[in-house]
């Protein structure tokens, strides 16, 4: 089976997801859109795509084209993904998957209304090594803390701060922010791995009862409103039964990468959570003094090889389109919904 694809964008992520793609043998590179013919052109010869398109409504109506990944500003993500999936496209969307759960939900409706495959590309949980983290968890019995960061300095930042030109990742009025760019890697996993911190029906009440926030750092954007701003960085605590999750992330600065899970039984770390590098356990055991359990420096490797990070999820992509199915048993609708919940209540108080 041949998936006819298209993408939507030319930077850097669709270089990647193309090269994942390319190891699954039903991608077809049918089109590139750009609302620039000269980039769409350039990146159609770069890569062999068939076709291009400077028009979201000729791409939306094509019947060459099966499936689209989108890869626009987050703040396109919504109308383009209903109009494709209007369309009867099949659609993965690059994290996050819409800037509000409102559009999160009208998303979800044209799949379900469409009857095509819709999914967030959150590379991180489809990897095997998240898979191998998920299974390790109930060995270190009862888990405490769930610590995770995400601080990498923008290559971008410099030119922000003087004034140059205004990358998307730092513009409001693309939705852009470290929050959505780099907190969301840590945000999504402890979703995937812990569930909400809520009980029963999602209300931001709730929320807030379960989240403390750190004000984020906001400075000027780069938008025509003087009075806007965009966050650069920040932390909050997430407070489970029984267990609380500290989330810190940062484009102003460079930092930790990676993940703690902490349980009374042993210790998880993952050196960098986006693409789950290292995961690693080490277990508490022996008993020392006074009947304590001791801990031992002994860490056993939890990775996979992982030839790609991006192949998994277009591998999830291309088995929901063939065998019919409308959403991931594990980037699920209602994953991609909460993260989006916990990122809004964040950006309203933070």
């Amino acid at each position: 089976m041949k998936i006819r694809t298209a993408t939507i964008g030319t930077n850097f992520i669709v270089d990647s997801f193309i090269k994942g793609a390319r190891m699954d043998e039903r991608f077809d590179y049918a089109a590139v859109y750009s609302r620039n013919q000269e980039t769409a052109s350039a990146f159609a010869s770069k890569y062999g795509a068939r076709r291009t398109f400077t028009s979201l409504q000729e791409l939306a109506e094509s019947p060459d084209i099966d499936a689209v990944y989108i890869a626009s500003p987050n703040i396109c993500h919504p109308s383009h993904a209903i109009m494709m999936m209007d369309h009867g496209k099949h659609v993965i969307c690059e994290k996050p998957m819409a800037p509000s759960p409102s559009e999160a939900i009208s998303m979800i409706e044209a799949s379900r209304r469409n009857g095509v495959a819709l999914m967030e590309a959150m590379k991180t949980t489809l990897l095997p090594n998240f898979r191998n983290v998920k299974d390790a968890l109930g060995r270190i019995g009862k888990v405490r803390c769930y610590n995770s960061s995400f601080c990498q300095y923008s290559s971008r930042f410099a030119a922000f701060l003087q004034g140059g030109p205004v990358a998307n990742v730092f513009n409001p009025a693309m939705k852009g922010g470290s929050l959505r760019d780099l907190g969301v890697y840590c945000i999504a996993p402890m979703v995937h791995l812990f569930g909400v911190p809520w009980e029963g029906e999602y209300t931001m009440e709730k929320m807030l009862d379960c989240v403390s926030v750190t004000p984020m750092m906001m400075l000027p954007g780069g938008c025509n409103d003087p009075s806007c701003a965009i966050d650069v960085q920040g932390s909050m605590v997430v407070s489970y039964p029984g267990m609380q999750a500290t989330i810190t992330w940062s484009k102003a600065c460079d930092g930790a990468w990676g993940t703690q899970i902490l349980g009374e039984d042993g210790t998880i770390e993952i050196t960098k959570t986006s693409t789950m590098i290292a995961p690693r356990i080490r277990l508490r055991t022996g008993v020392g003094d006074a009947g304590l359990r001791k801990g031992t420096d002994e860490w056993e490797d939890l990775s996979t090889p992982t030839p790609d990070f991006m192949y998994p999820e277009v591998k999830e992509f291309f088995d929901l389109i063939e065998s019919g199915k409308t959403e991931s048993a594990i980037n699920t609708h209602q994953r991609s919904l909460d993260t989006a919940r916990i990122v809004d209540s964040l950006y309203r108080v933070g």
